[in-house]
């Protein structure tokens, strides 16, 4: 008798896993079908004939069928194998597979993403600018990493920081409290902050959670709301204030290729990139202006038929941009500034700073949390023990839609969270045994819905 397993899943005219898998075949998620091969699928589990096994040779040797009947998806953590070094087990990550020493995939994989700092370029120095009030601006959530980011960049670094702060409905106590602490510390901060009015902010949050089951919209929007603002102050850098464990886990989620994090050092592609600007009469790019561009441009016109070739799909973003088209008028003053600095080269380019090298080697959770409640006035949430996106109210209701779909086959985006909770336990970024407390008492892996989805559906009823 021979089963699909069941992780594996027939989309169209191809066979789509949803999960992790191990060594060559890491993120090689898809296998194309003849129509053959989907009819003889479709009518699995059942015996096959020589014939038929002749036909899914090649899908029978990479294990999508099983000549037994395959291991179910566990129903709940106390379930679930979990990797024998890191967090990562197949209830949070649905899918995710092991060596026969018991190492998770994405452990195993470490010689592949241990270099991998971030898609966009890394810089050690920020130099002070010369044709700006600002050396550099910051998106500032008032959560953990953020903190940490600004607390660097201007007590460490002296640099003039612009803080770029968009209230959302959803913004935890802790998070407000740190920003109004913040606020009173940093005297070579300016903090700006912005508002989408409730109405249009609801239109946009409605369609995305059509399209995701939740209103998650940052960083995106505050791309829309702040670009212009930098655009017009001739701020030279910007940075969002990634973690490494949320750099790697795109990469582990098949939205950015191995290129992607070397290309900012790749000679051959920022030659050709900046010939084409030339020959189209526009200045020449920076280091770090291409992904500016490429960020913004996405969000203000949509997402380039290119970039769906090669197959790396950034279902978030994606949603994200289709719910800001929701309200065009939110969208005129981006896309005149993205025009304008187009043409005259004044992009502010998006940077990176390598959060591990700048904290003595290691982005140590437990440490960063008491040096900035000491240096900045930080105000850690109710659990002490949370490390993991620590901004905002409805972050369960985000981790438990990602986690609700990917379970079920619904969307192949892997959680975010689950991901990066696995790559920071395996980076010893936080200790496994603290990984693992967070799993279970502060994110949101859970087959019933959350109560603090509640919350989001309030504000979208109101």
């Amino acid at each position: 008798m021979y089963y699909l397993q069941n992780r594996w899943k027939c989309n169209g005219k191809s066979l789509v896993y949803y999960g992790i898998r191990l060594g060559e075949n890491l993120n090689r998620n898809t296998i194309k079908l003849t129509g053959k091969q989907k009819k003889i699928i479709s009518t699995l589990p059942k015996e096959l004939s020589k014939n038929e096994q002749a036909e899914l040779k090649k899908i029978i040797a990479s294990g999508a069928v099983l000549p037994r009947e395959p291991k179910k998806t566990p129903l709940t953590l106390a379930e679930a194998q979990f990797c024998t070094r890191c967090c990562a087990n197949d209830f949070i990550i649905p899918g995710i597979e092991f060596t026969e020493d018991g190492l998770c995939a994405i452990c195993a994989s470490e010689h592949i993403t241990r270099n991998f700092k971030s898609v966009v370029p890394i810089v050690d120095k920020i130099p002070h600018s010369k044709k700006s009030r600002f050396d550099v601006a910051v998106f500032y959530t008032g959560g953990k990493d953020s903190t940490y980011l600004l607390y660097y960049l201007a007590k460490v670094l002296h640099l003039r920081v612009l803080a770029l702060t968009w209230i959302i409905p959803y913004a935890s106590e802790s998070a407000l409290k740190s920003i109004e602490n913040a606020q009173k510390t940093f005297e070579n901060v300016e903090f700006l902050t912005r508002y989408v009015n409730k109405e249009d902010l609801r239109k946009i949050y409605a369609k995305l959670y059509g399209l995701n089951e939740n209103t998650c919209a940052c960083p995106s929007l505050a791309y829309v709301l702040f670009y212009p603002t930098l655009v017009a102050e001739k701020v030279p850098y910007f940075i969002a204030g990634n973690e490494p464990a949320q750099m790697t886990g795109l990469f582990y989620n098949n939205m950015a290729p191995k290129i992607a994090y070397k290309f900012a050092d790749n000679k051959f592609l920022n030659f050709a990139v900046n010939l084409g600007r030339v020959l189209t009469f526009h200045p020449p790019l920076r280091r770090g202006q291409f992904h500016t561009l490429t960020t913004v441009k996405q969000l203000a016109f949509g997402t380039k038929k290119i970039v769906k070739l090669f197959g790396y799909k950034n279902e978030l973003v994606e949603n994200v941009t289709l719910a800001i088209h929701e309200v065009p008028k939110t969208l005129k003053p981006l896309k005149n500034s993205v025009r304008k600095s187009s043409w005259t080269g004044n992009i502010p380019a998006f940077v990176q700073i390598d959060f591990d090298e700048i904290s003595g080697g290691k982005y140590d959770w437990t440490k960063i949390k008491k040096l900035i409640i000491e240096e900045c006035g930080w105000v850690a949430p109710e659990d002490m023990g949370k490390g993991l996106h620590t901004s905002c109210k409805i972050e369960k209701c985000k981790e438990f839609s990602q986690f609700s779909r990917f379970y079920h086959m619904k969307s192949t985006m892997i959680p975010f969270s689950a991901i990066e909770i696995a790559l920071a336990s395996r980076d010893k970024n936080i200790t496994r045994e603290q990984a693992i407390y967070e799993i279970e008492n502060t994110l949101g892996f859970s087959l019933e819905e959350v109560p603090e989805c509640k919350i989001m559906k309030e504000f979208l009823k109101k």
